[in-house]
């Protein structure tokens, strides 16, 4: 492996400019340019007064030196809408862009090659399950979503065209005809379905299960797909009464909390779905991943410490999530504050927010703290329908499917129409388009199924109305614990791990979501469709999901690691706990020094760099008898502390050792289970390395047989690797010549075409961290060492002084190439630097670089 692998399934963009086009826009950039005038025309106005319909008060617009924008009002409605034209000004190409992605509408903006990806997003209904959440809202609420619609749409009255931002100037020469359409609320729900997806948990895992049971014995794919270490790695709570398990899981049925072990698939039956899910799993790649990667490195860290260890006596809140990087961030920093806090105006909330949703995701008011990490529970099922025209067979009856007929638009080309079908559980996502293969003819008779033409179905909480679109008000007023777990309570999807801390001095964690009570099963393969014995009886009710207030350790770490050993069976499928375990051990050793805790630390913590998986490797490799190259790498190791810091030689060819070891081992696998890197093969190869005559230490083709020898391969092979990708000289070899980052827009960052590129993408940047590491700037050993997932944001919470905290965001604070926040934070986060977080109207005022006044029309 001297070169980068070419890029897999796992490789995904929008490589929508082709053909004619190609030339028109190199030629139009680099020829005719679109100068400077072009470019900044759409920057918004951000000092001085601007008339703005609909506001029925002054709203006042501070921007620090950074560009944030800290919002006061006079009333909820004036905040809101305040807040949509602020969007807008700052982030509206990827407002549209994102509607067109959740809508399934991003064919009429670039054409017939996303054709087949908004089939899949019109298949899973994402906005007509929007349009039942908007309808459900409560009158309050829905004001919310209307008056930051109102706020948006104000600001597209005074713009369009290159007015807006520079991405219209390049597609009017794609979709000459092209204007954007009003916003409306049902645009900013529509996101939180995006949310769901990319946060949707194992379904990535139930596909791989069931592909490689079609080529592998049953105890191998388990191999394959480790489990938890309960016996040695840190979860979340030390444990749950008995009683709070739910009906129909019987906590006492297993031994000591332990999940049960997965389920798997005869090998019969995965051979005849091997080819509808190897269709699934390259459409699933496909389609735009708005927050990350999928699979369970889309992960986080959160933690809270008490006063009992803190310097000022209060507690402290650190968060930082891990998503996809993308130009500009997934999150833009806000503050949301009421002049004066009365029934009619009762916000006073500053965080991170989402570019087109109001309110505040993640952030703190004058009150409480919280932070955000995906849980990730077990939420989608797949099911095998026998299907017979346009009935799925069930408990031995003809059931009609639901035909919905969907019609895409297409910039350039004619409308395609689609036929939607879908089972009582969810929609069929194995026949979406000519291409996506075809289903065994027969099933297996030893399966005891029907004989017929199968297909896939998907059930998914998202697919079901809920009240996540309330929650996030509900959240950014509450006050204290009471309130943060009634506003906990409404958070149904995407769930989430949501820690605590208030002014009062408590910390506190809940978990919160919509989770399924399987009738059978455990939701780690797809599971026979034709009877009822299978599917879902019902969800775990919220007051039996897990919870705490004020443990006696004084922390609580989350890392999507497991909540605990006892309660209800969420997943099967948690992350193995290496950056919660770090965590852990970081806070002991200052507690055990004596140490009380400062932002500071936390700060630093957020940093560490430690890699569990070359400290589980090293010993062994130490041990060997080598030669040659294989014998300069391991001196090289030799007295490494396992730290991938940006400038270590030695983290540089250990990623190398690392990325051949795999290939090495599990090359020979399907291509859409090939291993990524990650906690789950660090606990697979950790869990063979103590079985060093184990199959997967045999490749036959390299004529290599055992552990020592396989491993001996491996640093051979990375040696002649790093020599040729950092020179001859390991002195001059650097994790950060290797591990860079690119931020990439996109919509047009993704085409293909450097001028093009160029105009929006930046870096890149070299960074360290690496894969279940805390500081998580992980990388995908299928593609490469380029960085694929990221702390998309970083911050600390003080709760003894809201002034004293600490944010820093992946970019910045615009949406517009060129401007001086369109990337302006990028080089404090590479450095793991933060900014201040003024929050207190003093505090806010005296930050401010530019002050601007939005004043009702005519006023």
């Amino acid at each position: 492996m001297g070169t980068d692998a070419p890029r897999t399934h796992r490789h995904r963009g929008l490589a929508f400019l082709t053909g004619l086009l190609i030339a028109v826009l190199v030629l139009v950039v680099a020829a005719a340019g679109l100068g400077w005038w072009t470019v900044q025309r759409s920057f918004p106005t951000t000092s001085g007064r601007l008339e703005v319909p609909g506001l029925t008060a002054a709203v006042t617009v501070y921007r620090d030196d950074a560009g944030i924008p800290q919002l006061v009002a006079e009333t909820d409605h004036d905040l809101f809408l305040a807040q949509g034209y602020v969007h807008a000004q700052d982030r509206f190409w990827e407002m549209d862009f994102r509607r067109h992605v959740t809508a399934g509408r991003v064919a009429e903006l670039f054409g017939e090659s996303q054709v087949a990806t908004d089939a899949f997003v019109r298949t899973l209904d994402w906005r007509g399950i929007a349009e039942q959440e908007y309808s459900l809202l409560d009158p309050a609420t829905r004001g919310y979503y209307e008056a930051y619609a109102q706020g948006v749409n104000a600001y597209l009255e005074e713009r369009s065209g290159a007015d807006l931002s520079l991405e219209y100037a390049l597609l009017g020469l794609q979709n000459p005809g092209y204007t954007p359409e009003p916003w409306t609320p049902v645009d900013s729900i529509a996101w939180l379905k995006a949310m769901a997806w990319d946060l949707r948990s194992n379904l990535v895992d139930e596909v791989d299960r069931a592909l490689l049971a079609s080529e592998l014995p049953a105890e191998e794919v388990a191999r394959l797909h480790p489990g938890f270490a309960w016996d040695s790695m840190p979860t979340i709570m030390k444990g749950m009464p008995a009683e709070a398990a739910p009906a129909g899981l019987d906590a006492e049925a297993l031994p000591d909390g332990a999940s049960a072990s997965p389920s798997t698939l005869d090998p019969e039956t995965a051979a005849a779905i091997a080819a509808p899910l190897s269709s699934l799993a390259a459409l699933l790649d496909d389609v735009p991943e708005l927050l990350g990667p999928d699979g369970g490195e889309l992960g986080s860290n959160s933690w809270v410490v008490s006063g009992a260890l803190t310097e000022s006596g209060m507690p402290l809140l650190a968060n930082d999530p891990h998503l996809g990087p993308a130009m500009p961030s997934i999150w833009t920093q806000m503050g949301l504050h009421c002049a004066e806090l009365r029934e009619d105006c009762d916000f006073d909330v500053a965080g991170y927010t989402f570019s087109g949703l109001p309110g505040v995701i993640i952030g703190h008011n004058q009150r409480i703290a919280w932070g955000f990490t995906n849980l990730g529970p077990d939420v989608a099922d797949l099911y095998l329908e026998k299907v017979d025209g346009d009935t799925y067979q069930l408990d031995g009856q003809a059931v009609p499917l639901t035909l919905r007929e969907e019609t895409i638009d297409v910039a350039g080309g004619d409308p395609v129409t689609i036929t939607v079908r879908s089972t009582a559980r969810g929609p069929i996502v194995t026949d979406i388009g000519s291409d996506f293969g075809e289903i065994a003819a027969e099933y297996p008779a030893a399966s005891g199924a029907p004989d017929g033409r199968y297909e896939l179905s998907l059930q998914w909480t998202a697919l079901t109305p809920g009240t996540t679109a309330a929650s996030i008000f509900a959240l950014n007023r509450a006050k204290d614990w009471a309130a943060f777990r009634a506003a906990a309570d409404l958070f149904d999807v995407p769930a989430q791990n949501l820690v605590y801390a208030d002014v009062d001095g408590n910390i506190g964690y809940q978990a919160p979501g919509s989770i399924p009570i399987r009738r059978s099963g455990d939701g780690t393969v797809p599971m026979p469709g034709w009877t009822s014995d299978n599917g879902w009886s019902g969800m775990v009710p919220f007051d039996q999901l897990p919870s705490m207030l004020n443990p006696d350790r004084g922390w609580i770490i989350t890392a999507n690691n497991p909540v605990s050993r006892d309660g209800p069976v969420l997943t099967q499928d948690w992350d193995l706990g290496y950056r919660a375990e770090t965590i852990e051990r970081m806070l002991q050793e200052r507690i055990a020094d004596g140490e009380k805790l400062t932002a500071d630390d936390l700060a630093e913590m957020q940093l560490d760099t430690a890699d569990l998986n070359a400290a589980a490797i090293l010993p062994v490799i130490a041990e060997l008898s080598l030669e040659g190259d294989a014998a300069r790498g391991a001196d090289l190791l030799d007295g490494w502390d396992g730290r991938a810091d940006v400038d270590s030689g030695q983290a540089a060819y250990f990623a190398v050792f690392w990325r051949n070891l795999l290939d090495d081992m599990f090359g020979s696998l399907p291509e859409p289970t090939r291993p990524v890197g990650g906690d789950r093969w660090y606990g697979v190869v950790d869990g063979l390395l103590d079985e060093p005559d184990a199959r997967w230490w045999t490749n036959e083709d390299q004529g290599v047989a055992g552990r020592d020898a396989m491993l001996a391969q491996a640093l051979d092979d990375a040696w002649d690797e790093s020599s040729n990708r950092m020179g001859a000289d390991p002195d001059r070899w650097r994790w950060g010549l290797l591990h860079t980052l690119t931020l990439t827009n996109q919509s047009f960052g993704q085409s293909g075409i450097g001028p093009i590129e160029w105009l929006f993408n930046r870096g890149p940047y070299e960074v360290g961290g690496g894969s279940s590491i805390v500081n998580a700037i992980g990388w995908d050993a299928s593609i490469g060492y380029g960085v694929d997932w990221v702390p998309s944001m970083r911050m600390i919470v003080d709760l003894d002084d809201l002034d004293a905290s600490r944010w820093v965001n992946l970019t910045g604070a615009s949406g517009h190439a060129f401007h001086p926040h369109y990337a302006d934070q990028a080089p404090l986060w590479q450095d793991g630097e933060t900014r201040e977080w003024p929050f207190t109207m003093d505090a806010v005022r005296e930050a401010a670089s530019d002050t601007l006044q939005l004043q009702p029309a005519g006023g």
